[in-house]
């Protein structure tokens, strides 16, 4: 079974359509989020997961300003990324069970995502450990004349890794058409970034020419047109592009981290939810302008709701990888 998804209409139909894609696929990540912390607490996922809920914004405003032939690389909180970018729930459900139908085989969990059919070069657990790979494809993209982009996705945690520094630095040298997409949700693991991380942000990517913008990344409309600039520019050959997004995660470092208050208060996450929740904020935006209304965004949120019920069935019922599977498909 696969759940079908929407990616080959990426960057096609009128606003309103536009509007009611980005937030089915928002929906979809926060549903996918819901049911994987279900699974975790159940004990049917083996090791933890990181969630992507209250960060969906970004990944769909940014993925829907790619092609499917676009490449993007992910982080150890890349379920999100995977979604927006088109893969199919039953897959990412099986590889996180570890069963044989998932994207990996069963082989790379929840941190190691990859679906090179729709771009995805891979979800990474090394903080930083994407943004080598990103660059690499955008260099790739240049010399053959492809016309792709590559998006490279890594949280605030990754400016204190050198690598993100010196591709940054490769990618301006040789103008190479690849985004740099920082999600600064405020938290690095347990400790709020301004105590791990010096400076101006944006300077990072100042510092080596690269153009630099910054997004209210609960706005998905506000990081869907300024990712849609970033993109058109990187494909006419303009070069990189540095993007921050602000955002917050509404659960814990992992699915594990349930008692929060030694480092945030239950004010502030509860601040987040009611007042800057991407997916209401929109469904109320575009209630407002009349796109659709209440009932249809309810209907929506079932039949992503009933997908995503059968997609964990799917994963529940697939037959692990048997023995002679060990040694395949693994590379050193």
């Amino acid at each position: 079974m696969t759940i079908a998804t929407d990616s080959s209409k990426t960057n096609t139909g009128t606003k309103a359509e536009q509007s009611i894609r980005m937030y089915r696929r928002m929906v979809m990540i926060r549903l996918f989020e819901e049911q994987v912390n279900e699974l975790y607490t159940r004990a049917l996922m083996p090791g933890l997961a990181h969630l992507y809920v209250g960060e969906e914004a970004v990944a769909v405003g940014i993925c829907e300003a790619l092609k499917p032939s676009d490449y993007i690389t992910s982080t150890h909180r890349g379920h999100g990324h995977c979604v927006a970018k088109g893969a199919s729930p039953d897959r990412m459900f099986a590889e996180l069970l570890g069963k044989e139908a998932g994207y990996c085989r069963g082989k790379g969990g929840s941190m190691h995502i990859a679906d090179p059919a729709t771009g995805n070069l891979g979800a990474n657990a090394i903080v930083g450990g994407s943004a080598g790979i990103a660059t690499g494809a955008a260099l790739s993209a240049k010399r053959l004349g492809t016309g792709q982009v590559a998006v490279c996705f890594f949280g605030e945690g990754a400016l204190g890794q050198g690598v993100l520094y010196e591709v940054m630095n490769l990618a301006a040298l040789w103008k190479l058409p690849v985004i740099y997409v920082c999600e600064n949700n405020l938290y690095t693991e347990y400790t709020h970034y301004s105590e791990t991380t010096a400076g101006d942000i944006l300077a990072r990517g100042t510092a080596f020419g690269v153009h630099a913008e910054s997004v209210d990344g609960q706005d998905v409309r506000a990081v869907h047109a300024t990712a849609q600039k970033l993109v058109d520019r990187a494909r006419k050959g303009e070069g990189p592009a540095f993007l921050l997004c602000n955002t917050y995660r509404y659960t814990g470092h992992h699915v594990g981290d349930i008692n929060r208050e030694y480092y945030r208060s239950k004010q502030e996450e509860q601040m987040w939810k009611t007042e800057r929740d991407p997916i209401k904020n929109f469904a109320t935006w575009m209630i407002d302008q009349k796109i659709t209304d209440a009932t249809k965004l309810q209907t929506i949120e079932d039949e992503v709701r009933a997908e995503m019920k059968a997609a964990v069935e799917f994963a529940i019922a697939a037959p692990y990888p048997t023995i002679d599977e060990v040694d395949q498909d693994v590379y050193a």
